[in-house]
């Protein structure tokens, strides 16, 4: 993805938090610490639905697919993140740097897609549950899987073409953890102008649309469980989405503030902030939300859990 002639900077520094360097073991061990919890709660959710034939439904298959995909997320900055604590000094070079950006957005992207994929299935669970099982049927749910999968890879591929080509001739400082747009367009030599606005309409097009048709599909089950008579019915009707729409409130209110503005972003403390926030936390939130609220998962893990009585 790189062009070489039009490329003088070989390698990127990735100044990481230069203010909290004394606490460069605290962070080195948060982020370890975080990292891990991650990945063991979604290998955790994984495991449960695959091994539990009551969860073998689309809600969960859904489910499923975002917990991989959220591994991934993390994993695309949090390691490279810990190798630099670790080393004091961060250094990527120019075709790293856009690989990481590359897989960062379109995971990123994807989720958007994918979030918004659960959104519909909650909508034809709740608002037509006599037809659901016929509508919703595996053959639709693979391709909407993958169709939210390869969706974020393709948004973000135009971004990254256009990034390849940019100039980069120093200083090769990346105010960041991880290299992210408004960083990186900071430190080109080109005029990025054109790409800033070409990539604020990216962005924009990405979570408008996902994030259009999550609230197109939530304003019919709100109307839906409203009518539903019973508190306790109500209640229960709408915890099956509970879940969910937490988790989308969390993802777009970061990620829209982040990239759905039209200009790169000043504050890079800020920047990193939000980041850490999204990037970080964020995914080792999100299945402690699932399962907290989430009756099905709970009893599931509980019942793989249980010893059998040997008797």
């Amino acid at each position: 993805m790189s062009n070489p002639n039009n490329t003088w900077v070989a390698e990127f520094i990735l100044l990481g938090f230069p203010e909290l360097h004394h606490l460069q073991g605290l962070l080195f061990g948060s982020f370890l610490t975080i990292y891990v919890m991650t990945v063991l709660e979604n290998l955790v959710i994984v495991g449960t639905i695959r091994a539990s034939h009551q969860l073998h439904t689309p809600m969960y298959f859904f489910l499923a697919n975002l917990s991989v995909l959220e591994t991934f997320y993390t994993t695309v900055t949090v390691p490279k993140l810990l190798v630099s604590l670790l080393a004091g000094v961060g250094i990527i070079s120019f075709s790293g740097c856009l690989t990481q950006l590359f897989l960062f957005l379109s995971l990123g992207s994807s989720e958007c897609f994918l979030l918004s994929t659960m959104a519909c299935d909650r909508y034809l669970a709740i608002c037509h549950p006599l037809r659901y099982p016929a509508l919703m049927g595996w053959r639709l749910c693979l391709y909407l899987a993958l169709s939210a999968w390869l969706g974020g890879f393709l948004a973000s591929f135009v971004s990254i073409t256009l990034i390849s080509h940019l100039r980069f001739c120093g200083p090769n400082v990346l105010n960041h953890f991880f290299c992210d747009i408004s960083p990186l367009l900071q430190l080109s030599c080109s005029d990025t102008t054109t790409m800033e606005t070409l990539d604020f309409v990216a962005a924009l097009a990405v979570l408008a649309t996902s994030l259009l048709v999550t609230v197109v599909s939530y304003a019919p089950i709100l109307a839906t469980v409203l009518r539903i008579p019973g508190r306790g019915s109500r209640q229960k009707a709408f915890s099956t989405c509970a879940s969910h729409l937490v988790v989308v409130v969390i993802f777009y209110t970061t990620t829209i503030f982040m990239y759905a503005r039209p200009h790169a972003i000043s504050s890079f403390n800020l920047n990193k902030l939000v980041s850490v926030v999204y990037s970080v936390v964020t995914p080792l939130l999100n299945p402690i939300i699932y399962c907290l609220r989430n009756r099905d998962i709970r009893e599931a893990l509980t019942k793989l859990l249980q010893v059998p009585d040997p008797s």
